[in-house]
């Protein structure tokens, strides 16, 4: 049996938002050489999650394990992942189909967040121009 992984994310406009998670797919296929990855995009990118498990078949996949590249489990990943699963299941009879927790949920990556955070703390703070203060209060109303 071979298993790819599908990185699942949101996606956005703004083609730069795709970069973490292409790096991400790049971090795996460098670990894993032999373990097929592709990125997926809810929205607004490509490919979306049916095109991602179309290549993953194409390269010989028969299972694939769907990692949710989302901070934590809302609705994307509780309706919408599961809704574009049964569709791809009736075009892929047979494939074995595993969905991680998102990976924002993870313990492990919750203390990997957590500690890059107590090391911004030894980080000389950058002081704010008063254009950006005043900014981000209006913002506050």
């Amino acid at each position: 049996m071979t298993t790819g992984i599908v990185l699942f994310g949101h996606g956005a406009r703004d083609p730069r938002w795709a970069d973490t998670i292409r790096a991400l797919a790049a971090r795996v296929a460098e670990l894993s050489p032999d373990t097929p990855v592709e990125p997926a995009f809810l929205e607004f990118m490509t490919p979306d999650l049916a095109a991602a498990v179309d290549t993953l078949v194409a390269r010989g996949v028969d299972a694939i394990v769907v990692a949710p590249v989302f901070l934590a489990a809302g609705g994307h990943v509780l309706r919408d992942l599961p809704e574009r699963l049964a569709s791809i299941a009736t075009r892929h009879p047979g494939l074995a189909v595993r969905v991680e927790p998102a990976l924002g949920s993870l313990p492990a990556v919750i203390d990997a967040m957590a500690r890059h955070c107590l090391d911004t703390l030894s980080v000389p703070a950058v002081e704010l121009p008063d254009a950006a203060v005043r900014e981000a209060q209006g913002a506050k109303k």
